[in-house]
C-alpha cells in the first residue's frame, strides 16, 4: 500500500460506472478484460478457476459466483474510470442497490443465449429508479444458440428499453470472431494472439454492406431524434458522419432513452475495447449529471453541483469490515475531503473522523491523501457510519436521501458449538450487521435463540461461512425457516381500560381501537385523532402513534411483522390528573392484541416469482412437481432445446430445490427466483401456529 502518483483528472474525464446483470450473464469475466486492456493487471484471471480479480472473497473464488459489489479504478486513453462489479444473483441485491444510489452510468450485459432473466429486469429497473445512463453488452456471442436479435426484442418487450444496435456480429455462433463498427462503417478484429489487446480495422466485405447499411440507417434514425441538424441532413439523404452521431447519442443516453447496444464475447477477448470506448464517449461524466438535492437542518433542499469547492458532502454507500475495523465506500458528491478530516455524520449527528482515505483495486488498497467531489474513495476510522450515512462539514450540516432497503424473508436459528465462543459470535455478527443492511439478527424471546434473517439461503449460507473463516466461529445451524407477516382478515372494535400501580404511582389509560383489514401490499396505516379536535396532547397522541407502530412491528400474535391492516383509534378519555401516558401506552398495546385476535387474525407467507431453465424433455416432469408445491404456472417459453417455465411458487416449498431440480432434469436444469408478494398462508401452516 503506497501513497497515490497518479494524479487528479480533470471531473469530465471521470466516469463512475458499474456492471449489472443476471447472474451468469458475465460481468465479472468482462471486469476482468476490462482491468486488462487498462493496463491494470497484466494477467487474465477466470471466474472458473477461481482467479478473477474482482471476485477475492474465498467464497467467490470457490462458488463461481459475485457476492459483494467489488470497487477498483483504471485509466482508459485520457479518462479515469472508478468501476463497480456487482452480484447477479437476487440474495445479494441490496449491493446492487447501493451500489446503483452512487454510480453515474452502468454497463448492462446480457447473455446471448438466455437473453433478459428476471435479475436482468430487477436490476434495469434499479438502475431506472435512481436515473442511471446505460450501455449494454450483449455477450456470450461465440455460445451455441446465441440470438442478439431476440435479446433486442426481448429488452424492448420486457424492460420497456429502446436498444440501439451499434454493431453487428461477423460469424455466428462458435464463428463468432469480429464485430462491424455501424458508426465508422469498418470491421474490428481481435488478435487472438494477444488476448484481444490489439484490435484491427479492416473494410466490410461486400455480402454483409446491405444488412450494414439497414442497420446503419436505423442507428442514424434513433439519434436524429436528438439533434435537428443531424435530422435535416438525414431526411435530404446526405452523408451523416460518425462525428455528427455520437453527440446526439449521448444526449440521448444521458436524457436515458436510448441504450446502445454491442456486441461480444468477454471468455473469447472479443469486443471488449468498442465498449470502454463508448464508456468514455457515450456515458457522463459527474459534471453531465443534475446537481444533487441535500437538504439543511431546518430549511429547504439545496442543489449541489458536482464542484471541489463546494460544501463538503459524501454518501456512504458500502461499509466493510476489514480485519475487524470498518472501511467505509464514500461517494463524494461535492468539496473535499483530506484524511484527517473532522466528519459531521448528519444522519446519526455524531462526529468522526476519517482517518486514512483510499482508492481501492478491488480488495486491495491504494493510500491517497485528497478526495474531490466526483471520487470513490474508500475511508477508514469512520466507527459510526453506516450505509446510507451522510458525511458533511461540521460547519455546514447537510442531509442526503438514503437507500430503499429490501425486506429479508428466511431465518434461521444458530448457536456456537462452543460455549465460550457466544461473546465472539455476537460481536461478530455485528460487524456482518454492518456490511449489510438486509442481514438481521435477534434473540428468540421464548427460546434465547440468536436468529439470523437474511434474503435467502445463498445468503445465510454464505453468512454462516464468513462466520467460520472471517471471524472463526464454528456454529450449528437450524433449518432455514420462512419469515411470514400477520394480518387479519375482518373488523373488530375492542375498548380496554388499563389501570396499575407502579413503583408507588398509579398508571391509568383508557383506549378504544377499530382494526380494519386492507388490501394486499398496502401496508400498516395507523389513524390518530387530530390534536385540534381532540382533548388529546401532543405528548399522548405520540405516544399513542409510537406503541401501536412498535407493537405492529412486534407483532401480536406470533411474533411477526403486521401489515395491511388499518388501526382507527376511535376513543381516548382524559380524567386529568388520573390519566397517564404510561397508562395509555399499555391500554393501546393490550387493545391492539385484543382486536387483532378479534378480527379474524391470518398468516402472510412469501411468495416467490420463479423462472427455470431446462431442456425441453425435462419440462413436463418438472411442471408437475411445481403444481405439487402449490405453484402457479405463468407461462412456458420454448427456444430450440431449451424451455423456460415462470411460476410462482411458496417460499416455504422451494428450500433444497436446487438439489430437487437438478435430479429431476439430470444435472441440467437452473432456477432464479426473486420474491414477489405476499399472500395467505394454507390452513396447514395456520393450523401449526394455532390460527
Amino acid at each position: 500500500m503506497v501513497n497515490s502518483v497518479m494524479n487528479q483528472p480533470a471531473l469530465n474525464q471521470i466516469r463512475n460506472i458499474g456492471i449489472i446483470s443476471h447472474i451468469d450473464a458475465g460481468k465479472t469475466t468482462v471486469s476482468e478484460r476490462i482491468l486488462y486492456y487498462c493496463g491494470e493487471i497484466h494477467k487474465l484471471g477466470e471466474v472458473h478457476d477461481g482467479m478473477a480479480t474482482m471476485d477475492w472473497m474465498a467464497q467467490e473464488q470457490d462458488r463461481g459466483i459475485t457476492i459483494t459489489a467489488t470497487s477498483t479504478t483504471c485509466r482508459w486513453r485520457d479518462t479515469w474510470i472508478n468501476l463497480i462489479d456487482t452480484p447477479g444473483h437476487i440474495d445479494f441485491t441490496i449491493e446492487v442497490e447501493r451500489s446503483l444510489r452512487v454510480l453515474d452510468g452502468a454497463i448492462a450485459v446480457f447473455s446471448a443465449v438466455e437473453g433478459v432473466q428476471p435479475q436482468s429486469e430487477s436490476v434495469w429497473h434499479q438502475a431506472n429508479r435512481y436515473n442511471v445512463p446505460r450501455i449494454c453488452l450483449i455477450n456470450k456471442m461465440d455460445r451455441i444458440g446465441s440470438d442478439y436479435q431476440v435479446v433486442l426484442e426481448q429488452m424492448q418487450e420486457r424492460l420497456g428499453a429502446r436498444p440501439i444496435l451499434m454493431q453487428l456480429p461477423v460469424g455466428e455462433e462458435g464463428d463468432f470472431n469480429s464485430v462491424v463498427d455501424l458508426l465508422e462503417g469498418c470491421v474490428l478484429t481481435f488478435d487472438e494472439g494477444e488476448f484481444g489487446a490489439e484490435v484491427v480495422s479492416v473494410p466490410i466485405a461486400d455480402e454483409l454492406q446491405a444488412s450494414v447499411d439497414t442497420a446503419r440507417e436505423a442507428l442514424v434514425e434513433a439519434a436524429a431524434d436528438w439533434d435537428d441538424e443531424l435530422l435535416t441532413d438525414f431526411l435530404e439523404g446526405k452523408e451523416v458522419t460518425a462525428e455528427q452521431i455520437r453527440p446526439a447519442l449521448r444526449k440521448g443516453v444521458l436524457a436515458g432513452q436510448l441504450f446502445p447496444v454491442f456486441l461480444g464475447s468477454a471468455l473469447r477477448n472479443k469486443g471488449i475495447q468498442p465498449l470502454l470506448d463508448a464508456v468514455t464517449e457515450l456515458l457522463p461524466s459527474p459534471l453531465d449529471l443534475p446537481s444533487v438535492q441535500a437538504h439543511q437542518p431546518g430549511e429547504d433542499g439545496l442543489m449541489l453541483p458536482c464542484d471541489k469547492k463546494g460544501p463538503l458532502c459524501a454518501l456512504a454507500f458500502k461499509v466493510l469490515s476489514d480485519e475487524g475495523r470498518k472501511l467505509t465506500y464514500l461517494r463524494i458528491y461535492s468539496g473535499e475531503l483530506k484524511a484527517g478530516d473532522t466528519l459531521l455524520n448528519s444522519t446519526r449527528n455524531v462526529q468522526e473522523r476519517a482517518a486514512r482515505l483510499f482508492r481501492m483495486h478491488a480488495h486491495k488498497r491504494e493510500r491517497i491523501d485528497t478526495a474531490h467531489a466526483g471520487d470513490i474513495v474508500a475511508a477508514a476510522g469512520l466507527k459510526e457510519a453506516l450505509t446510507g450515512d451522510t458525511l458533511c462539514s461540521p460547519e455546514e450540516p447537510l442531509l442526503l436521501a438514503g437507500l430503499e432497503i429490501p425486506e429479508p424473508v428466511v431465518s434461521l436459528a444458530v448457536e456456537p458449538k462452543q460455549i465460550q465462543d457466544r461473546d465472539k459470535l455476537l460481536r461478530s455478527l455485528e460487524k456482518l450487521q454492518w456490511e449489510d443492511p438486509t442481514f438481521r439478527v435477534r434473540e428468540d424471546e421464548d427460546t434465547g435463540q440468536t436468529v439470523l434473517t437474511g434474503m435467502g439461503e445463498l445468503h445465510l449460507e454464505v453468512v454462516l461461512r464468513r462466520l467460520v473463516d472471517d471471524f472463526g466461529v464454528d456454529v450449528n445451524a437450524g433449518r432455514p425457516q420462512v419469515v411470514y407477516r400477520e394480518s387479519i382478515s375482518g373488523e373488530a372494535v375492542h375498548r380496554e381500560i388499563f389501570e396499575r400501580e407502579i413503583d408507588g404511582k398509579v398508571q391509568r389509560g383508557e383506549v378504544t381501537l377499530r382494526v380494519t383489514s386492507r388490501e394486499r401490499g398496502a401496508g400498516i396505516e395507523v389513524l390518530l385523532p387530530s390534536l385540534e379536535a381532540s382533548s388529546l396532547s401532543a405528548d399522548i397522541l405520540a405516544a399513542l402513534d409510537e406503541t401501536i407502530h412498535m407493537s405492529g412491528q412486534a407483532g401480536v400474535q406470533i411474533g411477526y411483522p403486521m401489515v395491511d391492516l388499518s388501526v382507527v383509534v376511535e376513543q381516548v378519555p382524559i380524567d386529568s390528573g388520573v390519566t397517564t401516558a404510561l397508562g395509555v401506552r399499555a391500554a393501546a398495546q393490550r387493545a391492539l392484541t385484543l382486536a387483532v385476535r378479534a378480527a379474524k387474525p391470518i398468516l402472510l407467507e412469501p411468495v416467490m416469482a420463479l423462472e427455470i431453465t431446462l431442456p425441453n424433455e425435462f419440462s413436463g416432469k418438472v411442471l408437475g412437481t411445481l403444481q405439487q408445491k402449490s405453484g402457479r404456472i405463468e407461462g412456458m417459453e420454448s427456444r430450440d432445446v431449451i424451455d423456460l417455465i415462470h411460476a410462482h411458487v411458496p417460499l416455504s416449498e422451494l428450500f433444497g430445490y436446487m438439489t430437487e431440480l437438478r435430479s429431476a432434469t439430470q444435472g441440467r436444469g437452473s432456477f432464479t427466483m426473486e420474491f414477489s408478494h405476499y399472500d395467505k398462508a394454507p390452513a396447514a401452516v395456520l393450523k401449526r401456529f394455532g390460527l
